[in-house]
């Protein structure tokens, strides 16, 4: 299929090549390599259906599992089917959620006609359902038992073998039929099951080196064992598997050995170098250097775990103590960056058991402490990341700096459930400051520290200097797929709308063209949180479905905060409730405080909007007492008018005094118009007017959409009181059809009963096309409408075009429409609509 290489688009025809060897260019991301054999597949799939066989997946390295998996979860409508094969459930990880279908046994009379087909002598009948029974329906058992009877066994059943595990038994049929071949058969059959390419020539060359005799491969071939054509072919996997185990080191490091011999150092170094390494006894320094410039061709080609397995074995075959530790130590890296941080959790042990220098040991930790944020451990992160970071300190004063903003990140992450964020801060403002002009991430890092030691308002300065520094950075066309860090939380708890979005699109953006499918579903939640305050929902739920695809494609846990405020926004108390609350019981298991902070933020939010502001006003004030980024600050305005609403005065000016401080130091259009709104809830007469109207006015400017319509809804509602009912009406109407043109349900339905106190009839809102629409839907009808080609848009969303079409054809179909150029008018004219009367 790589003749389809050149029809890919450029970041997978790129990656693919790079993966194959076929190119040189940077590390490929796995899961856009992933994408171009789903394209592939699909191309192929067009001129007429495919079936994609993976026999033995149990055997597959990680990194094939993982590209092939992903593969299998994005097929939809391509005529493509792939199928796994493993003995057990549950072997590959990689397998994991995708369909399964169990394989019974023969049924009895299909069984015996099976076993008939192979018997050759007389079998006692008791025998047969003996055999029958123990095989149950198993055809490799079936097929190979027989050969282990004896004539007199077969007969009458005299002798037969007692009881023991069917895979045993079959094997121990297999070892003894192998063990009745001639010497120099069993070993050119050892030969050929370590040689895992079945290479004929590479066959024929390692037996010439071990003095075995082209003729010793027929007894193998009469007894059906062995197929010599265009590849050597076992009788079944098992039997290869048998033969490589049942001989004795010393015969397996013989067959390693003559096989490493036959393979051309130029044309296939590191298969030539993996032999090596089997047939190597003793530690050999040699070997051990080529499985490293292995290990580094691998990764080259993003195959970190293949660089991993290189690296585990060099460090095992070096003899010198302090280089064996620092291999140990890569491979312990690479296993960490191949999804596998128990493996490498394990290397680690290898590597401080060695000599190691002062960078090798503080590497070491920091590897320690990215592990455990990879388990999500951030609260066991931090100690070892901030340890990693005071011994980096006079060694790369850079790499401390990094270090500690991850310390801080980490610390963020496990909130509550953590020691808490100020060991790391003020660890951090202990750091050496970088020489030179400081970059993005120092002066986050420095504004980091200001912000959890001296407060909001003295660390807001630099916080807007990092802020500018890092869109300036992103702006540039940098490839970090992790960039932004942390300020993606930085700009919401800054109040600035405009970085906010920057930040979060462009991460989405990077994270898309690079192919990052590790990071790209954080970067699309953050995208998706931002589209919930800037109002809309419906986008924000296509990029969360979008999120959830891809962890599911890649085996990693969802992440689930924005899911969380949408839910909260949306308004269904039901279906909210369920959400929040399985979110927690999992954030505790996993030491994620900061998704409890977003529970209590969403629940405000909720019972705010279906007016059960009492149930609102603990949440609202646990999340706002914790001082975490982005989600305490934004508690704050909800804790206020949950306050205000129950008569709790006391505690709502306080509230708005902290929400205030922030606002003032923020200075932003988006903070000044949600502080006139929330002091305009704690005044009266002619003041609450003025500051609702500066609310509007000022909110009017940002795109933050809610929190405008909100201060409409808060000004109605107070207008209403005040006996002002035309005036009120306005206010209202406008309220209510913004919370239904975003799908804020409970908000909406709060604007309509007050829109009915004054008097006023309600029309219902009238179902729309749009409606029926699932999330992927809608992104793709969107992407369309803006003009991208179904391969754009396939690159964009980690789909084939043709799946693209797919979902095309019923967009058109539920918008009544046949072409792309009546979408965009189709769309517009579908939007929701709300028309009070």
């Amino acid at each position: 299929m790589l003749d389809g290489l050149g029809r890919l688009p450029p970041p997978q025809r790129d990656a693919l090549g790079t993966a194959f060897g076929l190119s040189s260019g940077a590390q490929p991301d796995q899961f856009l390599v992933g994408l171009a054999v789903l394209s592939l597949l699909s191309d192929a799939a067009e001129e007429r259906p495919l079936l994609c066989l993976i026999d033995d997946a149990q055997w597959l390295d990680r990194s094939s599992a993982q590209v092939l998996a992903f593969v299998a979860r994005r097929l939809e409508a391509e005529s493509v089917v792939m199928l796994f094969a493993e003995r057990e459930p549950g072997e590959l990880d990689a397998l994991a959620r995708l369909p399964d279908l169990p394989l019974q046994g023969l049924p009895d009379d299909r069984a015996r006609e099976l076993l008939a087909s192979v018997m050759t002598a007389p079998l006692d009948e008791r025998v047969r359902d003996r055999l029958l029974a123990e095989t149950h329906g198993n055809p490799l058992a079936l097929l190979e038992l027989p050969h282990e009877l004896s004539p007199a066994k077969l007969a009458g059943g005299f002798g037969l073998p007692g009881e023991q595990p069917l895979p045993g038994r079959i094997q121990a049929s297999f070892r003894r039929r192998v063990q009745r071949l001639p010497a120099a058969t069993q070993r050119l059959l050892l030969v050929a099951a370590a040689e895992p390419t079945g290479e004929p020539i590479l066959l024929w060359r390692a037996a010439a080196v071990l003095g075995i005799p082209a003729e010793a491969v027929a007894p193998a071939e009469a007894d059906g064992l062995l197929e010599l054509g265009a590849q050597v072919t076992f009788r079944h996997s098992l039997l290869r598997s048998t033969v490589y185990r049942a001989a004795v080191a010393e015969e397996r490091r013989n067959a390693h050995g003559a096989l490493a011999a036959a393979t051309d150092a130029e044309v296939d170094p590191d298969r030539r170098a993996w032999h090596r390494a089997h047939a190597t006894l003793a530690p050999d320094e040699d070997v051990a250097w080529e499985l490293e410039r292995s290990a580094e061709r691998a990764e080259a080609r993003g195959g970190l775990a293949a660089a991993a397995a290189f690296l585990q074995r060099a460090a095992a075959l070096t003899p010198d103590p302090g280089r064996r530790a620092r291999r140990a130590l890569e491979a312990a890296r690479a296993k960490q960056l191949a999804g596998a941080p128990q493996e490498a959790s394990t290397l680690l042990a290898t590597a401080a058991a060695g000599p190691l220098g002062k960078f090798d040991q503080a590497m070491l930790q920091r590897l320690r402490g990215q592990i455990a944020l990879d388990l999500r451990r951030g609260g066991a992160a931090v100690p070892l990341l901030l340890d990693a970071a005071r011994q980096l300190e006079l060694l790369d004063p850079g790499l401390a700096r990094e270090t500690y903003l991850e310390a801080l990140r980490a610390a963020s992450i496990a909130g509550r459930l953590g020691g808490g964020v100020l060991e790391a801060a003020e660890a951090a403002r202990r750091a050496r400051s970088p020489q030179g002009v400081p970059g993005a991430a120092d002066l986050l890092l420095d504004g980091l520290a200001a912000r959890f030691m001296d407060g909001y308002a003295a660390s807001a300065p630099v916080l807007k200097q990092a802020l500018s520094a890092v869109r300036d950075q992103g702006r540039s066309g940098g490839r970090d797929v992790r960039w932004p860090w942390i300020a993606r939380r930085v700009a919401p708890d800054l109040f600035d709308d405009d970085a906010w979005d920057e930040l979060a699109t462009r991460n989405v953006q990077i994270a898309r063209d690079a192919g990052a499918l590790a990071v790209l579903p954080l970067a699309l939640n953050f995208l998706g949180n931002m589209r919930v305050f800037d109002g809309n929902l419906d986008a924000t739920a296509a990029l969360l479905d979008e999120a959830d695809a891809i962890a599911d494609a890649t085996g990693t846990a969802p992440i689930v905060f924005a899911r969380l405020i949408l839910a909260g926004y949306r308004g269904d108390e039901a279906q909210a409730s369920v959400l929040i609350e399985a979110s927690e019981s999992t954030a505790i298991a996993r030491g994620e405080g900061v998704t409890l902070t977003f529970g209590e933020l969403a629940r405000a939010v909720l019972h705010n909007g279906l007016g059960h502001y009492q149930a609102a006003l603990g949440p609202a004030e646990s999340a706002s007492a914790r001082d975490e980024l982005l989600v305490s600050v934004w508690s704050l305005p909800e804790l206020v008018e949950a306050a205000t609403r129950c008569g709790r005065t006391e505690l709502a000016a306080e509230a708005l005094e902290r929400l205030s401080e922030r606002t003032q130091a923020a200075g932003t259009e988006l903070a000044l118009g949600i502080e006139a709104r929330s002091r305009a809830l704690l005044s009266h007469g002619e003041r609450a007017e003025r500051l609702y109207r500066e609310a509007i006015q000022r909110l009017g400017r940002t795109r933050m959409r809610p929190a405008l319509v909100r201060g409409h809804l808060l000004y109605g509602e107070w207008l209403r009181r005040e006996k002002r009912r035309a005036d009120a009406r306005v206010q209202l109407r406008i309220a209510y059809e913004g919370f239904i043109a975003m799908g804020m349900e409970a908000f909406a339905e709060r604007g309509r009963g007050e829109l009915l106190a004054t008097g006023e009839t309600v029309r219902e809102r009238m179902a729309q096309p749009v409606d029926e629409f699932t999330a992927q839907e809608v992104q793709i009808a969107r992407l369309a409408g803006d003009g991208l080609t179904n391969s754009e848009i396939g690159a964009q969303l980690f789909l084939s075009a043709r799946t693209v079409e797919w979902h095309l054809r019923k967009i058109f179909t539920k918008l009544d429409i046949s072409s792309r150029r009546q979408l965009r008018v189709a769309l517009r004219d579908a939007g929701p609509t709300a028309v009070p009367t």
